[in-house]
């Protein structure tokens, strides 16, 4: 696929990937572009106190973020109520997911903005299917990659492996995001230069503990100095 955009995946679920997501998409935004976020597999709906599904957080806030809005069916071709692995929550609702319709719905949706940005669910390769994962999708969607990494303990490791897991499928890491979620951390600036020093793409920004404060995100992605090179 040739479309214009990139996939955002994390070195691990709740590392927030949605929140890097939307930054991007505002960052880009204020560039002047047009742009809408998509989320292929969602799970965990919210619930009414009937236990009614009323939405899934993620992909409202992608939604939002956009300033193309798009059919929720190509926003998120698959939405599952429990918050369980992709191919679990499938197979209990009695589907399996099939790439090959998310494809078909990015496809469609990226032809509506002049650039997507498309988050994945969970780390790099969650299981979709019997026999295919995030990584695999991913790899037929084509877009270069950005990580965010979550910043805490074990994070060295997860971010370094998921990086040469996407170098494994062919694809570009474009730019990782340094997301604090323990701020506690120790030798935060260490671990963080550890990864600049290691990770084969530009850190495109630091985003400080500031849990649900989206425009901050935005504004420090928006002010990167590589994120102009991204759009090269």
């Amino acid at each position: 696929m040739s479309a214009r955009g990139f996939f955002v995946t994390g070195t691990d679920t709740g590392v927030g990937k949605t929140y890097v997501a939307c930054a991007l998409l505002r960052a880009f935004a204020a560039r002047g572009l047009s742009v809408v976020g998509m989320k292929p597999v969602v799970t965990g709906a919210a619930m009414d106190e009937h236990g009614a599904i009323t939405r899934w957080d993620d992909v409202d806030a992608l939604t939002a973020a956009s300033t193309v809005q798009a059919p929720v069916s190509l926003v998120r071709p698959y939405a599952f109520e429990p918050a369980l692995a992709p191919h679990i929550a499938a197979a209990r609702a009695g589907t399996s997911i099939e790439l090959a319709r998310i494809a078909a719905a990015f496809c469609t949706l990226s032809a509506m903005a002049e650039l997507a940005v498309v988050e994945g669910i969970g780390g790099f390769r969650v299981p979709l299917n019997a026999e295919e994962d995030t990584a695999d999708l991913a790899s037929l969607l084509g877009l270069p990659v950005i990580l965010v990494v979550g910043l805490r303990l074990g994070c060295l490791s997860h971010a370094l492996l998921t990086a040469e897991a996407v170098a494994a499928q062919g694809l570009r890491l474009a730019g990782w995001v340094a997301n604090r979620l323990d701020p506690q951390m120790p030798a935060f600036a260490d671990n963080v230069a550890a990864l600049e020093a290691r990770l084969p793409a530009p850190l495109l920004g630091v985003l400080p503990y500031a849990p649900g404060d989206a425009s901050a995100a935005a504004a420090i992605l928006a002010t990167s100095r590589h994120l102009d090179d991204l759009l090269r």
